[in-house]
């Protein structure tokens, strides 16, 4: 068998071209693949739209069809395919997602208006502004006139059609996903661009959507093309392991068995990780040989609480792995997935990773924010979906200050990093960028918030604001204007300070940052703020103590017991941590409570 028939298109495509396959090569190929007919060539699409969508009215895929064929008749890809192979297939991965008609109209249209005289207005005319907008929104920019922007401006105004219309973003995705599988014929510098551009921006983009079913192949797409030997190594490994089946078998049973004694209604398969999981955990462990454990899947029919007794059944027939369970049911990633997961340790000693989830979570950990489309009547969805897309109106709220599209484009990157922690501020949780500081937690609470921040407490402790949070971490913000007593209050908010863009990681504190120096002349801080801002942090680390100061006379005596030659060169060894507030305050309290 092939290694990519083994491990090919996800959602049933053709099979991906190998690296340097030539057009010849290719175009007899595709003859053998290629699953239209010449009397109708819509018909596998009509097929797997209705399976679907039963209701479905195949007249407007045709007459799109028809639209396009006629719009890109004479035009080629680099595989010496008809181009409208290319929009036929993308709407055929749609199809195979669930979208509705209008994405599968849009998707067999997203190329005429950039690549032929069909333009934009006849194209709503024909199909309504719904479509005319789902096919503006994949529309590039053209490179001649935009020059090296065109790509970065690209994304952003696809990002800005996707805050109207997220299926701008799943047709954009199916038709990465089909130019991937067609890359071999590109040239090698050609396929490591692309490759490395679809892993750093469309690839984290689909994660973010929840769209498991494509993530899967474009990451081993992407695996295929950056590293085509550790792809070969994967699959020959996945191809060839003895037993594997077998094993899974007897560990499907078993739970089976365990599940019914607990009379939990359940699902039980095996669940085999793709090429990519299987490398990047390899890699990451540093080991010399495929690191790809056994996995089932339990999809329990029934609330959420039976996930809790299936996992009791689990852990009732093998024995847990420490420090192996994650409760994503109630904690989920930013994506909205919802799993538990445990690792145990299985028959003949092996161990066994295992998942359980509803066949709700199931279809949402699949389908993503295309669940909708393809269950529309499952109760809950929109309000799922608000949720799923608060990330987009975050971006869409800083792309408004970012005038640079190149920056726009890697603080989208940053954005969409896989890394992520959550924190506790305010009472409700807060998703970060890994290596997040206070001052990003503070920006994302407000903007006032983060220009006016002066500290933070982590876990009941004060720390400096370039402090990296961890995940769980609880932490309070003060500003400037929580620090007020006495001496303090007429000092007057002077906004966020330079050297913070040195530490921040996300684009909302640094678009923030910039866009408030870009609106202020003054320089970065003087030793006057530096003065005035140790003394504030003083003031809130007193605050812990339930105590405070009615004059600098206690702070005097202190900064010549600490050898300071005066007070304000204390105050600025304070703000710059040279000496800890905590330390000061205790030294302080201790000072002041003996002279009494």
């Amino acid at each position: 068998m092939d290694v990519d028939a083994g491990h090919g298109a996800a959602l049933g495509g053709a099979l991906p071209t190998r690296p340097g396959e030539l057009p010849l090569t290719r175009r007899l190929r595709s003859l053998l693949t290629w699953p239209t007919t010449d009397s109708d060539p819509v018909a596998q699409l009509v097929r797997a739209h209705r399976t679907i969508h039963s209701g479905a009215d195949p007249a407007v895929l045709r007459r799109a069809y028809t639209i396009a064929e006629n719009m890109h008749r004479g035009q080629f890809r680099k595989s010496g395919e008809p181009y409208i192979t290319h929009p036929l297939a993308v709407a055929q991965i749609c199809a195979e997602l669930g979208m509705d008609t209008t994405t599968l109209v849009a998707a067999l249209l997203h190329d005429t208006v950039e690549d032929t005289r069909y333009t934009l207005q006849a194209l709503a005319e024909d199909f309504g502004p719904e479509v005319a907008h789902l096919v503006d929104g994949v529309t590039k920019f053209d490179k001649a006139f935009y020059g090296k922007a065109a790509e970065a401006e690209t994304i952003r105004k696809m990002i800005i059609a996707a805050g109207k219309d997220v299926r701008v973003l799943i047709i954009k995705l199916a038709d990465r996903l089909h130019n991937m599988r067609t890359l071999g014929v590109r040239s090698a510098a050609s396929r490591e661009r692309i490759a490395r551009k679809t892993q750093e921006v469309l690839v984290p983009l689909c994660d973010r959507l929840g769209i498991q079913t494509l993530k899967r192949e474009l990451d081993d797409v992407v695996l295929l093309h950056l590293e085509p030997e550790e792809h070969d190594r994967i699959a020959r490994h996945v191809r060839d392991r003895p037993g594997w089946e077998a094993y899974l078998d007897a560990v499907v049973a078993r739970a089976k068995t365990a599940l019914r004694r607990s009379r939990v209604d359940a699902e039980v398969t095996p669940r085999p990780r793709h090429l990519y999981s299987i490398w990047k955990d390899t890699v990451a462990g540093d080991h010399p040989s495929p690191f790809d454990l056994p996995r089932i899947a339990i999809v329990v029919d029934g609330p959420p609480t039976d996930c809790y007794a299936a996992l009791g059944a689990v852990h009732g027939t093998w024995r847990p792995v420490p420090g192996r369970f994650k409760d994503f049911i109630a904690s989920p990633k930013n994506n909205l997935y919802r799993s538990l997961h445990t690792s145990v340790r299985g028959p003949e000693d092996r161990t066994v990773e295992v998942l359980i989830r509803t066949t709700e979570m199931h279809r949402a950990a699949e389908y993503g924010i295309a669940a909708e489309f393809r269950f529309p009547r499952t109760g809950s969805g929109s309000s799922a979906r608000n949720e799923q897309l608060d990330w987009l109106r975050r971006v869409l709220d800083w792309e408004q200050d970012t005038a640079d599209p190149a920056q726009f484009l890697e603080s989208l990157r940053c954005d969409l990093a896989e890394a992520q922690i959550q924190v506790v501020a305010d009472g409700r949780q807060v998703v970060l960028p890994a290596g997040a500081t206070p001052v990003d937690l503070a920006y994302e609470l407000g903007t006032e918030r983060g220009d006016r921040c002066l500290a933070a407490r982590i876990n009941g402790r004060l720390a400096p604001l370039s402090s990296e949070l961890d995940e769980g971490d609880v932490v309070e913000i003060f500003t400037e204007t929580d620090a007020t007593s006495g001496f303090e209050a007429d000092a007057a908010p002077r906004g966020p300070r330079r050297e913070w863009l040195g530490f921040v990681k996300s684009p909302q504190a640094q678009m923030q940052i910039n866009r408030w120096f870009a609106d202020h002349t003054e320089p970065g801080i003087s030793i006057i703020d530096k003065v005035r801002l140790g003394r504030a942090t003083i003031g809130l680390a007193l605050r812990t103590h339930h105590r405070g100061l009615a004059s600098d006379l206690p702070l005097l005596r202190l900064s010549e017991e600490l050898g300071y030659p005066d007070l304000e060169t204390m105050l600025v060894a304070v703000f710059d941590r040279v000496i800890e507030p905590d330390e000061v305050v205790r030294q302080l309290i201790d000072l002041v409570d003996h002279r009494q």
